[in-house]
């Protein structure tokens, strides 16, 4: 058996294969220029034929390579190319398979956070971020996402910084707010505790204002507070994608419910969103540290309790474990703690 990696070191790729690639490079990329809303529905039942008879793994780095090409230039994006573009590919994700919007969420990830810390002078960051609020939008990735490029934003909270949560609130705010109204108000809570700490580093007073006002016309649901807000396209795009996913699970569960850390640190631990894709070196799987705990609570039970625990048939240490706390705790916040443990 040759695992993947090796093999992908191997497959120096014969001009067969290479001429075949070439080829369909040729046919999605005629695909993704002519791509608009009116032949959205075509344009995106061509590509998951190509996705039938062409291998996945393939289909899904052409596809990515050629969006990315299209939508990461240095100058900023149309808004409305942006979402026919994710749009056609949450279609793919939700009627050819979500490893389609895994992969290329996961390559969008890395890259904005490659250019993030590069500081480039043009708009790939921009770009970027418009994308992923648009994987959004369209239901990929879940919230938990977003929140957590919002936290990092927050955390560094410099003038570039101030400029992309901006432009993430804008697009998203409204949807984040419906989604988890509570996680929304602690990241305003913390965004207002740090433009008061870091109010004499910044140069544009303006700008943090603005933000905290757009954070705040967000936290009371105004529309009208927020300058160029229309949700209009997003809406009318919706409807277009309700009507031509085919599957009823067109809603939440098929959104990737993954974290930034998780996307970015794929490589070493597995894509446990994907089926097939996690693997056993992940750190959640070999994890020696909890089976000894587990004992050690066991040991501190008197020998009543276990005869008690094997009576009620609890027959692995998990189980003997969550016996003992609940027969052996003062009161139910002792046994909220010990359970924890």
């Amino acid at each position: 058996y040759v695992p993947p990696q090796v093999r992908k070191a191997q497959e120096t790729l014969d001009d067969k294969k290479r001429e075949e690639l070439g080829r369909l490079k040729k046919m999605v990329n005629g695909l993704i220029n002519r791509l608009s809303e009116p032949n959205l529905s075509s344009i995106s039942g061509q590509m998951e034929e190509l996705y039938m008879a062409n291998s996945r793994k393939d289909m899904n780095e052409t596809l990515t390579d050629i969006l990315m090409n299209a939508c990461v230039t240095a100058v900023a994006m149309p808004a409305r190319l942006m979402m026919e573009h994710v749009l056609l590919v949450s279609i793919l994700h939700h009627n050819v398979g979500i490893e389609v919007g895994a992969h290329f969420l996961e390559a969008v990830v890395k890259k904005f956070d490659e250019i993030c810390k590069s500081d480039a002078e043009g708009k790939e960051c921009e770009n970027l971020l418009a994308l992923i609020a648009h994987l959004y939008n369209f239901h990929v990735v879940h919230s938990l996402l977003i929140f957590d490029i919002l936290k990092k934003l927050v955390s560094a909270f410099t003038e570039k910084e101030i400029e992309l949560i901006l432009f993430l609130l804008k697009n998203v705010g409204f949807s984040l707010r419906k989604d988890d109204a509570l996680a929304l108000k602690e990241l305003i809570t913390e965004a207002q505790r740090k433009a008061n700490t870091a109010e004499k580093k910044l140069q544009d007073q303006a700008r943090v204002r603005f933000m905290l006002e757009t954070m705040l016309a967000l936290r009371n649901n105004d529309m009208r507070k927020i300058p160029g807000y229309d949700p209009e396209p997003v809406e009318k795009l919706r409807k277009l994608q309700r009507a031509l996913v085919h599957s009823s699970g067109s809603g939440k569960e098929t959104q990737l419910r993954v974290s930034l850390e998780s996307l970015l640190s794929a490589d070493q631990v597995g894509r446990w969103w994907i089926v097939g894709s996690s693997w056993s070196g992940a750190p959640m799987i070999n994890d020696t540290n909890s089976k000894t705990q587990q004992k050690l609570h066991i040991g501190k039970v008197s020998s009543k309790i276990m005869e008690l625990a094997r009576k009620q048939r609890m027959n692995t240490d998990i189980r003997r474990s969550i016996f003992c706390v609940l027969m052996t705790s003062e009161d139910f916040l002792d046994a909220f703690e010990k359970l924890l443990k």
